[in-house]
């Protein structure tokens, strides 16, 4: 009696040797492994698939420990900078350098506080030493917060007696240095505090050292005729005064006018100038040659 092989003969089904379960694929068909379709260009290893995977290029090798940069511009973990990046000799000058300014910075923000503290034990003792180190440079006053602050527009102006190559003497005109300051402000939103202050601060010095017949009062009147005659030579030689020949004495004058009243204020003042001549003083002949700067 035959015996029928279902195996054999059964139709290709879903249980079939050939159907959708089988791990054989016909012709343009892509091959199954553990019942997973595989894309076409994949390895098959029995029953095992796996994706074809190039190999990437590897990089330059970075040292342990340190986290390669996004940037090549970003430095590697580790990488010393600023001052650490210095050799120790370096770092030492470096070091000495800050602590100078740091002791220099302290000891002339205490004068300063000195200088405008009321009067005190370290005042009384050590006045001089103390004036020494603020006058003229660094003067402090309270004049931005008086009850009637200046109302007054003060311009400091010079004019210089000069000698030529040729032997001749002549008087050049005069040189209005507070406008000149004014132009060089005007438009700086950043303007230089030399240019605001040095000029008003030097005239105001003087004229807080002097009466008004130009005579000195108090031990610092000398001082304050030296320091103004300075800033005047130092001037003179920027916008060339002398031409060729030296300097050999300067005179300054100030001329001060009242700031006009607003329209509705009903207040009156004079609109005509004032002007103050200081006597002529020579120029010692290391500044006339150029000795200050």
């Amino acid at each position: 009696m035959d015996t029928h092989d279902e195996g054999s003969n059964a139709p290709h089904g879903p249980g079939g040797r050939h159907g959708p379960d089988s791990g054989t694929a016909g012709p343009g068909e892509p091959r199954r492994a553990g019942g997973i379709d595989e894309p076409a260009g994949s390895l098959v290893t029995g029953d095992t698939a796996r994706p074809h995977v190039t190999p990437e290029l590897s990089g330059p090798e970075v040292e342990p420990g340190a986290r390669e940069p996004q940037d090549p511009a970003e430095p590697l973990v580790g990488t010393r900078l600023g001052v650490a990046a210095l050799s120790p000799r370096y770092q030492v000058g470096a070091a000495l350098a800050l602590a100078v300014v740091a002791v220099v910075a302290c000891v002339h923000l205490g004068m300063v506080f000195l200088h405008v503290a009321p009067s005190n034990t370290v005042t009384k003792q050590h006045g001089k030493a103390i004036d020494d180190w603020i006058y003229p440079e660094f003067e402090q006053n309270w004049k931005l917060f008086a009850p009637n602050p200046l109302q007054q527009n003060i311009a400091v102006q010079v004019r210089a007696e000069t000698h030529g190559e040729d032997g001749s003497t002549s008087t050049t005109g005069w040189y209005d240095l507070s406008a000149e300051d004014g132009r060089a402000i005007r438009g700086n939103p950043l303007p230089s505090h030399t240019q605001q202050n040095e000029l008003r601060r030097a005239f105001d010095y003087y004229a807080g050292t002097h009466d008004n017949d130009n005579r000195p009062v108090g031990m610092r009147g000398t001082l304050s005729e030296e320091y103004l005659r300075r800033i005047v030579v130092l001037r003179l030689d920027r916008d060339h005064a002398a031409g060729g020949g030296t300097l050999q004495r300067v005179q300054v004058r100030v001329r001060t006018a009242a700031v006009p009243p607003p329209r509705w204020s009903g207040e009156r003042v004079s609109s005509e100038p004032a002007y103050r001549v200081l006597p002529w003083w020579t120029v010692p002949a290391a500044e006339a040659r150029g000795g200050v700067r």
